[in-house]
């Protein structure tokens, strides 16, 4: 084992959460350390390839969990510099404002956040210019207040995007611009010659060969690594165990497995940002005497209230062809809270990136036999309309990970299935009033196979945050109550997780707890 190099600060993991609070502790001037597990995500051919992407998940992790019942499968889960966001589809939303309060489900209740919308608004707006989100203010009903306009314009919507737009408006319904962080430059709908974004069909899912794509990468990490001598970034480098010192209220080593060799580094300041499962297993694997059940977890809680939304990305099929290549660029909130028939919240409706045949077929669908038995493959697809719908689930203590013996295992039992449900309805009537064939396909290879339990990409919970330390495991600063010099920046500090994307909410808290952890190292 090499010896001990300190830092001021250690930050475990490059995503959304330590990618950006990399980027705000650097302007500090004090020494940072960035590690990450993975490698840089090879620029190649196949980052645009639906096979390689999709159907022989290239870029998924090799890992081989289980569900409670002892099945087998593989997480949704990506080990590159920018975490998973070098695949996601890049829709950064804020929470809905009434989402910071409890909201009432018919499968119980979905908590209150123990700080308000009004603690994390100016954060979301830092957020949104960081990341280059292109948006478009008051044109979602549910949108919460904001002080500022987005700072960059809205994506154009292709023709039969507009269309569908247009059919919705008319319907009575309120579509709106999706906000999407992107280094888009477009005049008229086509990107400009410089633009890192081409508006090609592979950004949803896929990893971007052009770097258009505003990532933890491309917006953090790599631009403070240029600027800022005091950051350093280990890659390939697993952090096995954290230990603590003699007392048990400090971390006083980061072992790490590199390149066959075992490593301890130390930071005054230790921020864990691995994901919300990750991290949460990076916990219960360091317990020692003084925190017999892991790190941090004398409440119990670390690795439990497990959230991942109940998703869904269906396909519907336009009865005029649709030759949109960059559809992310409509969303729907109407039903976000309820609806006239029911009074409990559905969820979020948006578009995803479109299906190609390759996709199709890889799903093998067979209701695209039974309603389009002649229709070859690549015909669907040129045909078909992609939504992604997504509605809460709620944090219940049995939905938690853990380790049994060396076996990493997830435990889910859905909830809220009902709304989901009837969101679908909502959508399938919709698209039979809008020259839509009124039938929905579901694709699961988006969202990762065997879903729901390996659909990780919205994981959230595993260590919420609160006032109380018999029930949370992190203060309201997001450092761990047990633990002096201990911070989490993933989505594990989620309380309850809405119904939008969580990747907004995870980048803003980082800014956040940044601006705390700068002002503790002065």
């Amino acid at each position: 084992m090499r010896g001990n190099e300190h830092y001021d600060v250690v930050i475990i993991g490059s995503g959304p959460g330590g990618g950006t609070m990399a980027w705000r502790l650097a302007q500090t001037g004090k020494r940072i350390l960035l590690l990450e597990r993975g490698d840089y995500l090879p620029r190649e051919r196949e980052n645009w390839d639906s096979q390689a992407v999709f159907i022989d998940a290239r870029y998924q992790a090799k890992e081989t969990w289980y569900g409670a019942d002892g099945k087998s499968f593989r997480p949704g889960l990506h080990y590159f510099v920018g975490g998973n966001s070098k695949v996601y589809g890049g829709v950064l939303l804020r929470l809905r404002e009434r989402d910071f309060g409890e909201i009432q489900h018919p499968d119980g209740i979905s908590p209150a956040w123990p700080l308000g919308y009004d603690v994390f608004e100016p954060y979301y707006q830092r957020a949104e210019e960081l990341y280059y989100v292109h948006g478009l203010r008051g044109e979602d009903p549910t949108e919460p207040p904001s002080k500022k306009p987005y700072a960059y314009p809205p994506i154009t919507h292709e023709a039969r995007i507009q269309e569908l737009f247009d059919g919705l408006k008319r319907e009575g319904h309120h579509p709106f611009h999706l906000p999407v962080g992107i280094l888009l430059d477009e005049r008229d709908g086509k990107a400009l010659p410089h633009s890192a974004c081409i508006r090609c069909d592979a950004f949803d899912g896929y990893p971007c060969m052009t770097n258009g794509k505003a990532d933890a990468q491309i917006v953090c990490v790599d631009p403070t690594l240029r600027a800022y001598p005091n950051l350093t970034l280990l890659t390939n480098s697993y952090v096995d165990k954290l230990t603590t010192d003699s007392e048990g209220r400090r971390i006083s080593g980061v072992n790490v497995l590199r390149g066959g060799e075992q490593t301890t580094y130390s930071g005054d300041i230790v921020i864990v940002a691995c994901g919300a499962l990750s991290s949460a297993l990076l916990m219960l694997r360091s317990g020692n005497g003084d925190h017999p059940n892991g790190l941090a977890n004398g409440s119990g809680q670390v690795g439990r209230n497990y959230m991942r939304h109940n998703n869904a990305v269906l396909i519907a099929i336009s009865r005029t062809p649709n030759p949109t290549k960059f559809q992310k660029t409509l969303g729907l909130n109407d039903f976000y809270f309820g609806s006239d028939d029911w009074e409990f919240p559905l969820g979020h409706i948006q578009m995803v990136g479109k299906s190609d045949g390759v996709q199709i077929e890889g799903e093998g669908l067979p209701g695209f036999l039974q309603w389009f038995p002649e229709m070859p493959f690549d015909w669907l697809a040129k045909h078909s309309l992609d939504f992604w719908l997504t509605s809460e689930d709620l944090p219940l203590p049995e939905n938690r990970i853990y380790y049994d013996k060396d076996r990493i295992t997830l435990d889910l039992t859905p909830t809220n299935m009902e709304g989901q449900r009837r969101l679908r309805e909502k959508l399938r009537v919709l698209c039979g009033k809008l020259d839509v064939h009124p039938h929905l396909f579901e694709r699961t290879l988006y969202l990762g196979q065997n879903v729901p339990i390996g659909g990780t990409a919205h994981q959230a919970g595993t260590m919420r945050f609160g006032t109380d330390p018999s029930q949370s495991v992190l203060d309201l600063n997001c450092r761990a109550h047990e633990i002096d010099n201990l911070y989490v920046t993933d989505a594990g500090f989620f309380p309850s997780i809405g119904a939008v994307n969580p990747t907004l909410t995870i980048i803003a808290n980082a800014l956040r707890v940044g601006d705390h952890i700068a002002e503790r190292l002065r």
